[in-house]
């Protein structure tokens, strides 16, 4: 096991479910009390999700601001970034840090959500929810087809782009501290990981 497996295997979870097995469902996130704190509900487990950081606001803010210049120039679709529910099914009801839909899928988007796959996610790992970003969300995205999974870790400071190769997540590319990577949808834009981690 190379060191960065083990670092990964080493993330605890953070789930909240209260009754042992029980499994939470939309209508069960409906009904959740308006406390102030953000919650996900993933395979039916409930998940507290903690204030971002400024490291996570940071990275959240340049990486939201370059896509959506590029999507903008290229008119090709809509960005969006949390807090907004992403529902995959019953069971799977999401926050992600940022994400894109392109115009042939903007079908998905309503008034109150996103009711479907995004062709894009972009998670920034903090450590209340890097276990579920690097695992059970990711399963999650390649099983309902997201087409482009971004993971950033602001403490490390690298980049993974996965992307959607017969139903399975391959990496596509990576940067660590220092290069540029390249997104597989957006053929035109590079990020800088010096830029995108400049002031960490």
């Amino acid at each position: 096991m190379d060191k960065l497996t083990g670092d990964r295997m080493s993330l605890t979870k953070t789930k909240i479910n209260k009754g042992g097995k029980r499994k939470y469902t939309y209508e069960d996130y409906l009904n959740l009390p308006d406390d102030g704190n953000r919650y996900e509900i993933i395979n039916g487990d409930l998940i507290m999700t903690a204030s971002p950081v400024t490291s996570h606001q940071k990275i959240s803010i340049f990486l939201s601001t370059e896509i959506q210049v590029y999507v903008t120039k290229e008119n090709i679709g809509f960005v969006f970034y949390s807090p907004y529910d992403v529902i995959f099914d019953d069971k799977n009801i999401y926050q992600p840090d940022i994400l894109f839909i392109s115009k042939e899928n903007k079908n998905i988007i309503t008034e109150e959500n996103i009711k479907g796959s995004p062709d894009l996610i972009v998670e920034i790992l903090s450590p209340s929810t890097a276990y579920y970003d690097l695992f059970e969300k990711k399963e999650v995205y390649e099983k309902f087809g997201v087409k482009e999974y971004w993971i950033v870790d602001p403490q490390k400071h690298w980049i993974e782009i996965y992307t959607l190769k017969q139903n399975k997540y391959v990496l596509f590319n990576r940067t660590e501290k220092k290069g540029k990577v390249k997104s597989s949808l957006f053929k035109k834009l590079d990020i800088d990981a010096s830029k995108l981690f400049a002031e960490l």
